[in-house]
């Protein structure tokens, strides 16, 4: 029975032994698997304090380009004050002050009417057009055409072999540019 005492003992010393070192490298995997965390770790925050630097800066830019930015612009309070002190003057203004602002709109009146006048004077020296005389000497064959959208007497008589002076003679058209969509146009040799 010693026998099977001792060779007991022996067995749970190299279990003993075994489990041991397989702890002790269980352990060791998991010492790496930590070194390694915290190597990730110190990786990102260096990366961070970078980025946190960064920030800083531009914080800082920002705060130097709007340093008296509360000095140069007008709050609505300041335009209100304004507005109504306007107000104030307009309201009070003195006769001297109504009777030159009177005055010089009166001016300014007489001025356009002036320009307007001369305008008209010109447009209608511009407009001065001789009614045109038609006679009978034009082609009598031809064709009958209707006006389309973008058509001007010009691309008619070209298409149809035609002059403009006469389709114009031939219609008794007084003014070329008032053709419209739709009317009918005899066109002299036309095809």
């Amino acid at each position: 029975m010693k026998y099977f005492g001792s060779m007991a003992l022996l067995a749970l010393t190299i279990g003993s032994f075994g489990q041991a070192q397989t702890t002790q490298t269980n352990l060791g995997a998991q010492v790496a698997g930590m070194r390694e965390d915290v190597r990730i770790l110190v990786q990102r925050v260096g990366a961070l304090n970078l980025r946190v630097e960064q920030l800083e800066r531009e914080n800082a830019a920002l705060l130097r380009s709007t340093d008296g930015l509360d000095r140069t612009y007008a709050t609505v309070a300041n335009l209100n004050d304004a507005v109504a002190d306007l107000r104030q003057a307009i309201t009070s203004g003195d006769g001297a002050t109504q009777s030159k602002a009177a005055k010089a709109i009166q001016e300014l009146a007489r001025d356009t009417n002036a320009s307007i006048a001369a305008i008209a004077k010109g447009v209608s020296a511009a407009r001065a057009v001789t009614t045109p005389t038609f006679n009978d000497d034009f082609e009598k064959t031809g064709i009958t055409y209707t006006i389309t959208k973008g058509d001007t007497l010009s691309s008619i008589a070209s298409r149809h072999g035609s002059s403009v002076k006469a389709i114009i003679n031939a219609n008794k058209i007084v003014d070329p540019t008032k053709i419209q969509v739709g009317q009918t146009l005899f066109i002299p040799g036309g095809q």
